[in-house]
């Protein structure tokens, strides 16, 4: 199954494999600026894999996950 990331990502990293991708730099995401970017990385995300496993995005994810269980 082909599954098309392009208009997710910077062209640079368009033709890497999933796993490449885990470890690209946060800015590696379309409209993710080199200032954005540094503003992660003071909170520790520096990666796609520190974005997807950070406390903050599974807080945040966990809370949406219960408000929608909720309704």
């Amino acid at each position: 199954m082909a599954i098309n990331l392009n208009k997710a990502l910077d062209k640079a990293y368009e033709d890497k494999s999933l796993k490449e991708l885990c470890d690209m730099p946060v800015a590696g995401f379309a409209g993710i600026t080199d200032e954005s970017a540094k503003g992660l990385e003071r909170l520790g995300i520096k990666t796609v894999r520190d974005l997807a496993e950070s406390k903050y995005v599974l807080w945040a994810q966990g809370i949406v996950a219960l408000a929608n269980a909720q309704e």
